[in-house]
């Protein structure tokens, strides 16, 4: 049984607003490691801009193997 293109996008979302939570928490913890230095809001701007990127790649990546699966 194939998604449809808005549960395809929503499990999408999802997936990502997890990973949203980890990978703001690891920018705190990675950046400092690595000696540099970095705002909280300039880390919200760098996770939600990876975010974004996140997002379209799983919608993507899942419309294209839905695709193949017909």
């Amino acid at each position: 049984m194939s998604q449809s293109k808005k549960q395809s996008l929503l499990e999408a979302i999802t997936n990502t607003a997890v990973g949203f939570g980890i990978s703001l928490l690891s920018i705190f913890i990675i950046l400092p490691v690595l000696g540099i230095e970095s705002t909280a809001s300039k880390n919200v701007v760098i996770t939600l801009y990876f975010t974004v990127i996140s997002i379209v790649r799983g919608y993507v990546l899942r419309r294209v193997f839905n695709r193949i699966r017909r």
